[in-house]
């Protein structure tokens, strides 16, 4: 290669000069360094200084093109109890002019954590992806942190600030965590109320199961949040399957520190009482020689005869009554040749329940 320099006042010629050393600059470009004679030493500076920016420029716009943006570039959480969670939404876009690929993330800070993004990732010129960011607070207190995206962008570490409070979990207590029912007749119910109280902070109630078909929860629908400082009214409910003692357990599952919450039930089941309906009449001025007794289920009749062979007395008692039915009698009297009388006036028996 031939080189020519011309000053004022004589021009130079190199022809066959040894090759000048290639110098690496730091961002990666590269210039050549040249010796002259000492009458145009600067030349050299002027030459290296135009390659040198020369390639600087070209660095540069390798990377011009790609640019990743973060919306939002900061999350804050809030107050989140100690055993819950809350996901909030990130979306990271190219904004530049060529494809940027994000090979690597980092999350700092307890109690954060990412999800959703499938790494490595390319995204074209305008493209973008959502992923979730989870807090959930293992202990209580203030935490901050960060996810760092590492990219091949301009802004190869884009770093998303990240901010929580853990609330400790409060307490879930019962007004009377154990109830007796005493006794109650087999085939009826009988309810007890309870109040559950939050202290500390909110609690919710998710769920309630019982060991014994006997023992039963309402009043309240699941899943169910007590406010701190409030409390919440239960009903609980023994329906007896048969005499004798009986005990459950209804265990209240929430996220309080101290769950589950359990209500200890007792009760007896006594057997179902028989009834009957005991008549009695005046006795017939003609002479008769006994008495039919009659019973409808509505006043006026029909009428059935309850009794099975003729009533010498002037008292019955009916044993075939039904618990919560309500009856109506007659009576007739018989005479030697078997002429009955007409019915008497009716009577009203009312049977309880059970």
């Amino acid at each position: 290669m031939s080189l020519s320099l011309l000053d004022s006042l004589k021009t130079y010629e190199f022809g066959n000069a040894p090759p000048s050393p290639t110098i690496p600059a730091e961002d990666g470009s590269q210039f050549m360094s040249m010796s002259f004679p000492r009458r145009i030493s600067r030349l050299p500076f002027a030459i290296s200084l135009f390659l040198v920016l020369a390639g600087s420029v070209a660095t540069s716009a390798s990377t011009s093109g790609k640019r990743l943006t973060a919306n939002p570039l900061s999350f804050s959480f809030g107050n989140i109890q100690v055993g819950n969670s809350l996901t909030q939404h990130e979306t990271l876009t190219n904004s530049g002019n060529s494809t940027v690929t994000i090979s690597q993330t980092t999350v700092t800070g307890a109690g954060f954590s990412l999800y959703g993004l499938s790494l490595p990732l390319s995204l074209n010129r305008g493209q973008s992806i959502t992923f979730s960011i989870l807090f959930s607070p293992r202990i209580g207190g203030s935490t901050s942190g960060g996810i760092v995206i590492v990219s091949n962008a301009s802004n190869p570490h884009l770093t998303i600030a990240l901010s929580g409070n853990g609330i400790p979990a409060g307490q879930l207590t019962s007004s009377a965590p154990a109830l007796n029912f005493g006794s109650v007749t087999v085939g009826t119910s009988k309810t007890l109320t309870a109040t559950l109280t939050a202290t500390g902070s909110s609690a919710i109630l998710s769920s309630a199961t019982s060991n014994s078909p006997e023992f039963m929860l309402g009043g309240i629908s699941l899943p169910k949040t007590i406010a701190a400082g409030q409390s919440l009214s239960l009903t609980l409910t023994f329906t007896p399957r048969a005499s004798g003692t009986a005990s459950g357990i209804i265990s209240l599952a929430s996220n309080a520190a101290n769950t589950p919450t359990i209500e200890t039930l007792t009760g007896s089941g006594a057997a179902t009482p028989a009834h009957s309906v005991s008549l009695s009449w005046t006795s017939s001025p003609s002479a008769v020689v006994g008495y039919n007794l009659y019973r409808g289920a509505k006043s006026g009749g029909p009428y059935a005869r309850v009794n099975p062979v003729l009533n010498a007395s002037t008292s019955y008692t009916d044993n075939s009554v039904q618990a919560g039915t309500t009856y109506y009698y007659v009576s007739t009297a018989v005479n030697g040749s078997g002429t009955e009388s007409t019915y008497s006036n009716q009577l009203q028996a009312v049977i309880p329940s059970p």
